[in-house]
């Protein structure tokens, strides 16, 4: 049987750096405790090194004893962790730049100063007895051969788990697999894939690290995060079940209304045709696959809506077909001749161009009282 994948979600750290998102301890707890409950492998809770408030609203967290580890984003800095420690998480990530750009152009650093900080940071958590999440930022710009180098030296100082960052989202697929195969051959510890999605690519590089051989991926709900955002859980968490079909602890059928309650508290809309969760993900308006659904619902099914708490709908557009208006207005109990249901059907389809939206049985129905 295939290993459990790990959803390590970071919605209410790197979400948060979303531009103009800002969580309040009760949106972090009603957030947490959701996703908790859905059964997410770990929560990125913050950073505590941001300030007193941040630390007291993570130690909150820490305070309701959800069922999964809480961990917290810190710089390669012993006092990021020292405030860390102060909140109770089990967790700690530690993370660290390691690409040459970043080392010498933001840093002004070298090499041997990464090996020396890791080692000291590392030491200082290992003695809390943390859970250690090693974080290489700009894994995806770095010489593998020196990502394979503090690979090593983390299972030797023993890290739990090794998160390689796409941190400005340049990879594909191809390159992941391709890039990260040294580390796998080479490295006993569990690899965990934190994607960007700056070029639309974050959830398939994230389901190839994991068919490459990853343990875990950073997820955040509707893909919240900087810039471009992040892997949405909910298109990780169904390709993994349903394309993958890897076992995961996530309970699937609660995405919806988690994605939903994040869209209010960030007060960010969610895009109609955004995959999983948009609105009109599982509405059909073309006659040609309205057929082959009613032929067999998996002609135009990915994975049954049900799944994710959804159900097929039927709008009507331009180019909605006679069979689906003629169905609509038997259920109503209304009789129109063939050339009236053509001409009514002509109708519909130039409102819904004008429009520019489908239509509803609602916008449908008026339209008929000029047939009687």
């Amino acid at each position: 049987m295939l290993d459990e994948v790990w959803l390590c979600d970071t919605t209410l750290r790197d979400g948060e750096q979303a531009p103009g998102v800002g969580f309040s301890y009760a949106e972090k707890k009603r957030i947490a405790s959701r996703l908790a409950s859905a059964g997410i492998d770990e929560l990125e809770v913050g950073v505590p090194a941001a300030g007193a408030d941040e630390l007291e609203s993570i130690k909150k967290l820490v305070g309701l004893q959800l069922p999964t580890r809480l961990s917290t984003w810190n710089r390669a800095v012993p006092g990021d962790l020292e405030a860390s420690f102060q909140t109770g998480v089990r967790g700690v990530g530690i993370s660290i730049p390691v690409s040459d750009q970043h080392l010498q152009h933001k840093l002004n650093k070298s090499r041997a100063w990464v090996m020396e900080v890791m080692g000291e940071c590392v030491t200082l958590a290992k003695k809390e007895g943390k859970y250690i999440c090693l974080g290489l930022e700009d894994a995806s710009r770095a010489d593998v051969d020196f990502l394979l180098k503090i690979g090593q030296e983390a299972e030797r100082l023993g890290v739990d788990r090794i998160r390689l960052a796409d941190t400005l989202g340049i990879l594909d697929p191809l390159e992941v697999h391709l890039r990260f195969s040294p580390l796998l051959q080479n490295i006993n510890l569990p690899l965990e894939l934190h994607a960007h999605n700056d070029l639309g690519m974050a959830t398939a590089n994230a389901i190839t690290a994991i068919r490459s051989g990853f343990k875990a991926v950073s997820v955040t709900v509707g893909g919240l995060g900087e810039r471009a955002g992040n892997a949405p859980l909910e298109e990780v968490a169904v390709a993994l079940k349903y394309i993958l079909k890897r076992p995961a602890a996530f309970d699937i059928s609660q995405m919806n209304s988690l994605c939903s309650l994040v869209s209010r508290i960030t007060q960010r809309e969610i895009p109609r045709a955004k995959p999983v969760i948009g609105a009109d993900v599982f509405t059909h308006t073309s006659s040609v696959h309205l057929d082959g659904i009613r032929k067999d619902i998996n002609n135009y099914q990915s994975f049954p809506p049900e799944s994710v708490s959804r159900k097929h709908q039927i709008a009507f557009g331009k180019y909605s077909g006679m069979k689906e208006l003629t169905g609509l207005l038997r259920a109503k109990g209304v009789l129109l001749d063939e050339n009236q249901r053509l001409e009514l059907l002509m109708r519909v389809r130039s409102l819904s161009s004008q429009k520019k939206s489908p239509l509803a049985a609602s916008d449908i129905l008026p339209m008929v009282k000029s047939f009687l």
